[in-house]
């Protein structure tokens, strides 16, 4: 597997989402301006629920940065235990430790991004290929690790 391409994957889709909620801030605080009139109360109540908006997209573009510096820190190289950057394939599927940006298709594989803070990989931290592990009551066993 060339860990190089998945990371590319993964790069890119944290830059897509970045410069959407970059785009739908700016969308949104541009809307914020266009609502001034003389309604008073509504006025008020409309800008405070805009604010909100605002607020709730700068917290989903934070973790998008915070997944993109992760990200950096990140290389290429071969594991031989589960850990940040580690291809994981055991008996139930494949997992990247990396960023946790929901599944990827690489190779016509399906691929399960997990965040190094995830109970999954929790449950995997550390071990080596051949181990077993145990999450929600099912027994995993680690088949192959890149």
């Amino acid at each position: 597997m060339d860990k190089s391409k998945i990371l590319d994957i993964i790069k890119n889709k944290i830059t897509e989402k970045i410069q959407n909620f970059e785009n739908l801030i700016a969308e949104t605080r541009a809307s914020n301006n266009d609502t001034k009139s003389s309604m008073g109360d509504k006025y008020e109540t409309g800008r405070e629920m805009l604010q909100q908006e605002i607020n709730n997209l700068q917290r989903q573009l934070n973790e998008c940065l915070n997944q993109q510096t992760i990200i950096q820190k990140i290389s290429g190289e071969s594991s031989s235990k589960v850990q940040n950057g580690a291809l994981v394939k055991t008996n139930k599927g494949l997992f990247y430790v990396s960023a946790s940006v929901g599944e990827i298709v690489f190779d016509n594989v399906k691929i399960m991004t997990v965040s190094a803070e995830s109970p999954l990989v929790k449950a995997m931290n550390g071990l080596n290929k051949g181990q077993a592990f145990s999450i929600n009551n099912t027994n995993q066993i680690i088949e192959e690790i890149w």
